[in-house]
């Protein structure tokens, strides 16, 4: 009857197999199935032991009998009650046994074998018996051990005390509840583990985008001028505000950039940011592109279609050439400004869209306005925010940076050494006037870096740019000519000569004569190269 009692009282064990799913913590899957097992006033204490490494050797009461130091059984959870329905037994950090050795005692046995362990009628000679004085007080007559394996490996024991015998039914129960374990305490350590990767992941990915974000300064836009400074203080405030900016400038100074900064700076960041070429839209699909349109609407309408302002809901849409929208649509493209509402094409219903608008243009839009291109209030509304991007020529100071930077980009993307550049090279690229601005030099250094010969840069003449009328790399006797900027000194000259003769020597190892001789690098005669480097100080071996 007891056990009838045990068995009829006992959590139905489907509902401990799904609470047990449910868990992803080992140590409170452990407390579910001790707890469950101690619900019944026949059973006196239910406990788990796992296999971990030994920690507490020096003062483990088993220490004397303990074959591997390595490892042993940690009590992770405890759960009983006396008869005096005071006393618990829910402490692990406290309990005289919270360490067992595999192999030794009764639950060490069923770690080392793999094989469960029932002892039935318990008497006061059982060899296995750790506190007679408790087994007797608390009326214990059974105990039952089960292993946790899981793929052939022994991962702890499952035990319990019971008042009462237990029958072969309740054994089996037990051998289930066991397996069922084995398999949830992997399966919580793998999502533990999951977990830990992913914090891993997000700690190194918020460390890695830091670095990115310093070294691409300001998410690629590169350089330290006065001009760029104010541009980057402009995007930081106001990039945190939902309001709509205008960027003007030169084709080729960078507009994407700003816009893709603030974009990134905005709460808006998670969501994107569509990229609109205005001037690449047909007039006659200009609607249909930007609000979309039903099926139906138009002749070659076959399916719906979203539009750039449904695809950058909650985001920013970036309007590059904004001057090329077409005069008769600017009224709708302000409607949504407005009042972020408009219609597809071929339907009645109003739609609603929360979309932040950034607008470049290389034209002058309040010149537009004048000459009736452009809507007014369409311009007041997009140039609440203006950015006036500035060229290259007003940037100067920023070039051998830019270099620098396109250079290491160029060669990675190209697999190709990286080029070193004298102050000849940088000079002659700082005085042109990059009428293409950034771009422009980017296409440059591009093609000098195709056209290098190992890890000496070709001027950028030499790939088909009017840049400078003596080749980069070599001496320079005169001014590199760019018409309209002032000439060299002689000063100026000399210091260019001698780094020039500096990486030639550098080039050749400090080889002088012969072939692959500096001399040779240079064009000149060996002994003329040894006379100029005398004049300027040069020692090949500080080079």
């Amino acid at each position: 009857m007891a056990q009838n009692d045990f068995k009829l009282n006992f959590k139905s064990f489907q509902q401990l197999l799904l609470e047990m799913a449910q868990q992803r913590s080992v140590d409170d899957l452990l407390q579910l199935v001790t707890s469950s097992l101690v619900s019944n006033r026949n059973v006196a204490l239910a406990r788990v032991w796992m296999v971990a490494p030994g920690d507490i050797c020096e003062t483990c009461v088993e220490l004397a009998s303990c074959p591997d130091q390595g490892r042993c059984l940690h009590l992770m959870a405890s759960r009983g009650l006396s008869t005096d329905s005071v006393t618990t037994w829910n402490t692990t950090e406290h309990s005289a046994y919270r360490r067992f050795p595999i192999g030794v005692r009764k639950v060490g046995r069923i770690a080392a074998t793999g094989q469960p362990g029932y002892v039935s009628a318990i008497n006061g000679n059982s060899d296995w018996i750790a506190d007679r004085g408790w087994m007797q007080r608390e009326g214990i007559v059974n105990f039952v051990g089960q292993p946790l394996i899981f793929k052939g490996e022994v991962l702890g024991v499952l035990a319990m005390f019971t008042r009462v015998a237990l029958g072969e039914d309740s054994l089996g129960l037990m051998r289930m509840i066991a397996d069922h374990l084995a398999y949830a305490v992997s399966n919580t350590r793998a999502f533990a583990e999951i977990e830990r990767l992913k914090r891993q992941i997000e700690s190194e990915n918020a460390y890695l985008r830091a670095e990115v974000n310093l070294a691409q300064s300001f998410g690629g836009i590169i350089g330290t001028s006065n001009a760029l400074l104010q541009i980057l203080r402009k995007i930081e405030l106001v990039a945190p505000i939902d309001t709509s900016v205008l960027i003007t400038g030169e084709s080729g100074t960078g507009k994407e950039l700003v816009a893709r900064e603030i974009h990134t700076r905005s709460k808006r960041a998670r969501r994107p940011m569509i990229k609109v070429n205005c001037a690449a839209i047909p007039k006659d699909l200009f609607e249909s592109e930007f609000f979309g349109h039903v099926r139906g609407a138009f002749t070659g309408a076959h399916r719906d279609r979203e539009g750039f302002f449904r695809t950058a809901d909650g985001g920013t849409l970036f309007l590059d050439e904004v001057s090329e929208i077409p005069l008769e649509l600017q009224g709708k493209l302000l409607r949504v400004l407005q009042e972020g509402e408009y219609q597809r094409v071929g339907e009645e219903k109003v739609l609603k869209v929360d979309v932040r608008v950034i607008s470049a243009t290389n034209r002058q839009l309040a010149q537009e306005v004048s000459a009736g291109r452009f809507r007014e209030d369409l311009y007041y509304r997009l140039n609440v925010f203006p950015f006036s991007m500035p060229s290259l020529r007003e940037r100067k100071e920023d070039i051998p940076l830019l270099v620098a930077h396109f250079v290491d980009l160029i060669c990675k993307k190209l697999n190709r050494p990286e080029p070193h550049l004298t102050q000849a090279d940088i000079a002659a690229l700082t005085v042109h006037d990059w009428p293409g601005n950034i771009r422009e030099l980017q296409n440059v250094i591009e093609r000098a870096v195709i056209t290098s010969r190992l890890d000496q840069i070709d001027s950028p003449a030499s790939a088909g740019h009017p840049l400078t009328s003596v080749p980069v790399g070599e001496v320079h006797t005169t001014k590199p000519v760019s018409a309209g900027h002032e000439i060299l000194t002689e000063k100026e000259i000399r210091s260019l000569e001698k780094e020039n003769i500096i990486r030639a020597l550098r080039l050749c190892n400090g080889k002088i004569y012969g072939r692959r001789g500096a001399g040779e690098k240079l064009g000149i005669k060996p002994t003329t190269l040894i006379s100029r480097m005398k004049k300027m100080k040069i020692q090949v071996n500080d080079i």
